[in-house]
């Protein structure tokens, strides 16, 4: 021990080595009914929680800066820390509180933003995650996990497509090794953990991960070549294990994920299409709200995910569909048995981590009961998927029984309260039971014969916490009391007194209690082990469920909105016919349907019309149509035929980005810079007036040049809204171009928007009229229309440079002259008077 450490008290000595295990995270030291913490820890978490800060006692010479929660109400405390994106070390007691000295504590488990499993610290409808990431050569391995599921994933991706994977997995935390230098990670505002360099060696994390889960290598998860990503899964792990204090046993597997098998979408196009928040950061409306029509927590997790992660392959999403179609007579019913199954995925996580509380098991229990009264009324024979899905649920019918023979249908929230095992599962514990519910009983019976014993009419037996069992007499009858009568308090008006009979009670009436509040314990401990066996059926079960609550919601959502199943074919095509936008027309009294079909002979729309006529509209529902289809579920749209699509690009919409020093502009051309550099013939992508955050000939130029590389380039399926008129002239000039409008009329000077997509380009752009409509003050608006007139006036009276013809293809320019050649390589200041006339006559010479 060092002389700093002797100075302090030895509780202060025990709390400061914990501390220095745990620097970076606040520790939550139980003392008591308190979990109190010290010194900057309890200045720091005065500050968050808004707690009181105060001093207990000093050590060392100085005071000691205090601040506590108690134990019991922790979960909420600890639950705005972790949204704060705080770590914690809970550290428990743990030895006799009887000992001399301190008493032994220790870390019991760490709570981090990633690795939280309580339900209290969880949004039910959103995974959260952990990922680990390291980098080589250009190359970054990613792996990640959500402890509260036990989904364990691994990839590699190219060091540019970082931003994009993690605005896509939108992890609550990230791992990191000491030495990682990747600068766009300091711009994230999410909590990172440096762990060191060795923990994300490849060799040591394959053995890592072998031994976890006891094969003799990776193969068999398709991930023994990724070392980079193998790396980073072996740090997550043992973190995982660090921070929970057991083995995560319900991580039973390690996916890989290919990319190619997903529609891709970057961060941009994500928020454009406000698939699960607003473009203002809000959960509603948005694609995801507008499906969340799931019965259970766990659908709308799966529902999420599947948001941002639609599929390609078209032999899975026929299935999809299939059952939706096959559960549109019956998904009310469906969705109403549902209502009634409880969280069975986070259940088995806990179970897992020995962290399951009574109540949990409890719901399980009632759970996998209702299943099986769900699993027969399923449509098994009209769709593969759902019968596949329903033999999952009696693998773990065994469990019922289980749960019914130990647990208590209404048991206790704590086990520390006692109340939790059944009757009937343990004879001890029932016998110890028994002697605590007989005491009532035995009381009344000593009571009378205590008093007819004494002939003391009002004595009384009775029982507190603090005294124990006494029988009380007045003072005046105290003379008359039997002999075997030893008092054991005084009170004004009364005696106290214990008996032997009533003392050999009070022994066993009280150890009862306590023993059998420790043998419930040591038989739940018994069963959270016999349940962990089953972990993996209950994963199935838990899939199984959140998928048939999925696709039923889809059937709700087809059904309340007149949605058709969309149809997929191997030839290149998009085809929408009345198609909708699902979130705006939930939005509004009426909404008008337009058609989009794009195939190889018609790959760009070229889009006109006034602001706020619907360009964005009629785009942004090409592609949650699009998407819909692709996570299997039925569209808003009269008919849908859709080809092989691979990517979603948008460009909508303008934004900045001043904290990493980007422009609006910047951030328009960094995101169409994304589109040209990475789609292909299967994209499908939105423009929305690119270049008009420039000059007018600068945007114009640009958007022009881009709409070029679109068509002859990347021939992805394009819908280019623009209000540069000029490039209307691009369908003339190529045969897979066309002009679209979306129409609108003048009306006693007001402007009415149609909304309906027709052929040709506009007319117009009303840009007048919609300022009007904003409230643009009626002299501002008189006098943009007459300087207007002005500039179509001179317009029309002088010829204005033509972009086209300034872009066309020229003829070379010819060859310099010689002598123009020789008069630019020669410098004056180096000839002589003689030298420069004898010059002269020879290029005169060389002229004629």
């Amino acid at each position: 021990m060092t002389d700093a450490a002797a100075k302090h008290t030895p509780v202060m000595q025990q709390y400061l080595a914990i501390k220095r295990e745990h620097p970076d995270k606040l520790v939550f030291y139980r003392m008591g009914d308190f979990y109190e913490l010290f010194f900057e820890d309890a200045e720091k978490a005065a500050r968050l929680l808004d707690i009181t800060l105060t001093t207990r006692g000093a050590s060392a010479g100085q005071p000691i800066k205090m601040a506590g929660v108690p134990y019991h109400a922790a979960e909420q405390y600890l639950a705005r820390l972790i949204k704060l994106g705080e770590s914690v070390a809970i550290c428990e007691q743990f030895g006799d509180p009887a000992s001399k000295g301190p008493m032994e504590r220790r870390v019991a488990r760490i709570v981090t933003p990633g690795t939280v499993t309580d339900a209290a610290f969880l949004d039910e409808k959103r995974d959260v995650l952990v990922l680990a990431l390291q980098a080589n050569k250009g190359k970054l391995g990613l792996a990640w996990l959500s402890l509260a599921s036990g989904e364990f994933k691994v990839m590699e991706v190219a060091s540019d497509e970082l931003m994009s994977e993690l605005e896509r997995l939108r992890p609550s935390e990230l791992l990191l090794p000491d030495d990682c230098d990747i600068a766009v990670l300091q711009e994230l505002n999410l909590p990172k953990k440096r762990l060191p360099v060795w923990q994300f060696d490849p060799q040591s994390s394959h053995q890592a991960l072998t031994r976890h889960f006891g094969t003799r290598d990776l193969s068999g998860f398709g991930a023994e070549e990724l070392k980079i990503a193998v790396g980073a899964a072996g740090a997550l792990l043992e973190y995982v294990k660090a921070t929970q204090g057991a083995n995560p046993a319900h991580l039973l597997s390690l996916s890989v994920e290919d990319s190619r098998e997903l529609i891709r979408m970057d961060g941009a196009t994500r928020r454009n299409l406000e698939l699960t928040e607003t473009i203002r950061g809000e959960s509603a409306p948005t694609l995801f709200s507008l499906l969340d029509r799931c019965a259970t927590t766990m659908g709308s997790r799966l529902l999420r995910h599947w948001l941002h992660h639609p599929l390609r392959r078209q032999e899975a999403l026929a299935e999809r569909l299939t059952a939706v179609r096959a559960l549109l007579p019956g998904y009310e019913p469906l969705l109403a048995s549902l209502r009634e199954v409880a969280d069975i995925e986070r259940i088995g996580a806990r179970i897992a981590l020995r962290s399951a509380r009574p109540r949990d098991l409890s719901a399980l229990r009632d759970s996998l009961i209702k299943l099986t009264e769900v699993a027969p009324t399923l449509p098994l024979t009209d769709s593969a998927l759902i019968a596949a899905l329903a033999a999952e649920v009696p693998q773990a019918s065994a469990l019922i029984d289980v749960l019914a023979r130990a647990i208590l249908p209404e048991p206790a929230t704590f086990l520390r309260d006692g109340g939790v095992i059944n009757h009937g599962y343990s004879p001890e514990l029932d016998e110890l039971r028994a002697i605590q519910n007989n005491c009532g009983e035995f009381l009344l019976q000593l009571e009378a014969r205590e008093r007819e014993r004494s002939g003391i009419a009002s004595l009384k037996v009775e029982f507190n916490r603090v005294h124990g069992f006494y029988i009380e007499v007045s003072k005046a009858q105290s003379d008359n009391v039997p002999d075997d009568y030893r008092r054991r308090q005084t009170l004004k008006n009364a005696e106290r007194y214990i008996t032997p009979e009533l003392k050999t009670f009070e022994d066993k009436a009280l150890s009862a209690q306590d023993k059998s509040l420790a043998l419930e314990k040591q038989l739940y401990d018994g069963l959270l082990e016999q349940l962990a066996a089953s972990i993996g059926a209950l994963k199935r079960v838990a899939n199984a469920v959140a998928t048939i609550d999925v696709l039923a919601a889809f059937a709700h959502t087809a059904d309340l909105g007149g949605y058709v199943e969309p149809a997929f074919v191997a030839q290149p095509t998009l085809e929408i016919r009345a198609g909708r936008h699902p979130v705006v027309e939930s939005q509004v009294d009426s909404f008008i349907a337009n058609d989009a079909c794009l195939s190889l002979a018609r790959k760009l729309l070229l889009i006109t019309g006034p602001n706020m006529g619907g360009k964005s509209t009629f785009m942004r529902q090409t592609a949650l149509i699009t998407l819909m289809a692709h996570i299997g579920c039925f569209v808003p749209a009269e008919s849908a035929v859709i080809g092989p699509i691979d990517r979603i690009f948008t460009r909508i919409g303008a934004s900045d980005d001043l904290a990493g020093g980007r422009s609006t502009f910047m951030v328009e051309m960094t995101e169409t810079a994304n589109i040209l550099n990475n789609a292909t013939e299967q994209s499908l992508v939105l423009m929305d007036e690119v270049g008009r955050g420039t000059s007018t000939f600068d945007g114009l130029a640009l958007a022009w040049a881009i709409a070029k590389a679109l068509i002859e380039k990347n021939r992805a399926y394009a819908l280019f809204a623009t209000h540069y008129f000029e490039l209307t002239r691009l369908a003339s000039d190529y045969a897979t171009v066309a002009n679209v409008h979306l129409s609108a009329v003048e009306h006693k000077d007001r402007i009415v928007f149609l909304h309906h997509v027709e052929d040709g380009p506009a007319s117009q752009s009303y840009g007048l009229a919609v300022a009007q409509l904003a409230g643009v003050p009626a002299k501002v608006i008189r006098e943009a229309r007459r300087y207007l007139m002005e500039l179509e006036d001179q317009a029309a009276s002088h010829s204005q440079p033509d972009l086209f013809a300034l872009a066309a293809p020229r003829e070379p320019e010819p060859a310099p002259h010689p002598v123009l050649e020789r008069l630019t390589d020669l410098d004056p200041n180096d000839l002589s008077p003689r030298q420069a006339l004898d010059l002269l006559f020879e290029l005169k010479k060389e002229l004629d």
